[in-house]
């Protein structure tokens, strides 16, 4: 499926994109329209970043903004410039649902999301409004307002737990983390065979989509075929994992259509909604509820810090005191450390951006790669840095943009009660009256997957 593209008619040629594209999946001449080799692009959205070839309504006519707007899906009361890389909107399927009497529609929203979206409307770099974003999306429409850092409490419960059974029964490490589709894509791509080294456990998107059409359901007393379930990711590729047939745990396509951080802008737009005059609200519980850990997986090493603040009370029975794991914060392309569980030195690996994969790749099929756990984002400085997250226009802003996201993101996480995933009372109350158990039946059935090339599907 097409998801990033390139317009002939828009693109100079400048070849900025090309820079920035981790798998070097964008060809063409200097000075000449661009194109993405979609067989290897991983759809990370670096490129719609990057782009500065546009068409607007100051510097064009009205009739070529109008006909490009239409092409791409977008609402009449958009008046911002078009670039010419673009992410494929699926914003007219989330309006028609909300529309409508007949579906009843669930959002979830990435932790990424509420550092970022605040940019769209005028704040200042890296704001933090998770009250807002939550009431924005309330306002909006949506039956239920969840949230994202629930089910990355969730993929944590499965993710350490399988570590935790790896490391002890002899299973394949070390284990790679599995919440990026676009690694995940490009691992498929390039390195199939590698693949029984990846974490069977879904993205968080992919969970709680899952649930949202089981014990969302059953909670809320609807019919799974009647749930709509949108995602509001960061990420562009996030419609890909949707769409993959796979996803498909609870029966029905798990999240119905993933929308970015710069979308949900769009629709805060087209439905009058005020920001600045937006009182915070909370997110709907149970399937709101989160502790600090799933915050934190916004960051690059985040996933990998969560992990092991769960995994450590996994392997030793006692719970870690120090949560601040600092040594997997830092954004240098691989990193490394220790981390002392009992009898048990765990070593971790985490990899920033997806150009720096393929030395740490190298290492794995020879067989050198001394780790038990690795980390993967491919985005410069992980989620935070996203594909579709708000643009930057002036690259001076992209370092800054990216810190000051990071500091709101950590800083957040310090502030909450809770800090643990396995601490969060509700992940608790849907292992007791859903899943029974971290990497039980119930949980693979819904929140594990299997990939092309370890026997899984394409």
């Amino acid at each position: 499926m097409t998801v990033v593209t390139i317009d002939k008619d828009i693109c100079t040629g400048c070849q900025e994109c090309t820079k920035v594209c981790p798998v070097y999946a964008i060809e063409g001449n200097l000075h000449e329209p661009q194109k993405v080799v979609e067989e290897r692009c991983v759809m990370c959205g670096q490129c719609v970043q990057k782009c500065k070839s546009y068409v607007s309504l100051v510097d064009h006519s009205a009739e070529l903004y109008a006909r490009k707007r239409a092409e791409r899906g977008l609402p009449g009361m958009i008046t911002e410039p078009l670039f010419a890389a673009y992410n494929v909107s699926h914003l007219n399927e989330v309006i028609a649902a909300l529309s409508g009497a007949a579906k009843f529609t669930m959002v979830q929203a990435a932790p990424a999301v509420r550092v970022a979206v605040a940019e769209e409307f005028n704040l200042p770099l890296g704001t933090l409004s998770p009250g807002k974003l939550a009431a924005a999306l309330r306002k909006i429409g949506f039956n239920k307002v969840y949230d994202t850092n629930f089910s990355a409490d969730l993929t944590i419960m499965e993710e350490a737990a399988e570590l935790v059974k790896r490391v002890k029964e002899g299973g394949v490490l070390p284990m790679f983390t599995s919440c990026c589709p676009a690694w995940v894509r490009h691992l498929e791509n390039t390195r199939p065979e590698l693949t029984k080294h990846l974490s069977t456990c879904k993205s968080p998107q992919q969970m709680l989509g899952a649930v949202f059409k089981t014990y969302g359901a059953k909670i809320n007393e609807v019919k799974p075929q009647n749930v709509f379930s949108v995602s509001v990711m960061p990420c562009t590729c996030k419609e890909f994992e949707c769409s993959r047939p796979e996803m498909k745990g609870s029966g029905e396509r798990d999240v119905d259509v993933a929308i970015t951080t710069r979308e949900l802008a769009h629709l805060i737009r087209y439905y009058g909604i005020d920001w600045a005059a937006l009182k915070e609200e909370e997110f709907d519980m149970p399937l709101g509820d989160y502790t600090g850990a799933g915050m934190i997986f916004g960051v690059t090493g985040g996933v990998m810090e969560a992990a092991l603040r769960t995994g450590y009370k996994f392997i030793t029975g006692k719970e870690l005191n120090d949560v601040d794991i600092l040594s997997v914060r830092s954004t240098e392309g691989f990193r490394r450390a220790e981390i002392k569980a009992g009898s048990l030195t765990l070593k971790v690996g985490v990899v920033t951006n997806l150009k720096n994969i393929d030395p740490v790749l190298d290492q794995l099929a020879a067989g050198t790669l001394d780790c038990h756990f690795v980390e993967v984002m491919t985005c410069p400085e992980g989620c935070v840095s996203g594909g579709g997250q708000p643009k930057l226009l002036l690259d001076a802003d992209v370092s800054g943009a990216y810190n000051a996201r990071r500091k709101a993101t950590f800083e957040y996480d310090k502030d909450l009660p809770l800090r643990k995933s396995h601490e969060n009372p509700h992940i608790k109350k849907i292992y007791e009256e859903f899943f029974k158990e971290p990497c039980g039946e119930k949980s693979h059935e819904l929140l594990h997957t299997s990939y092309k090339g370890s026997g899984g599907h394409h």
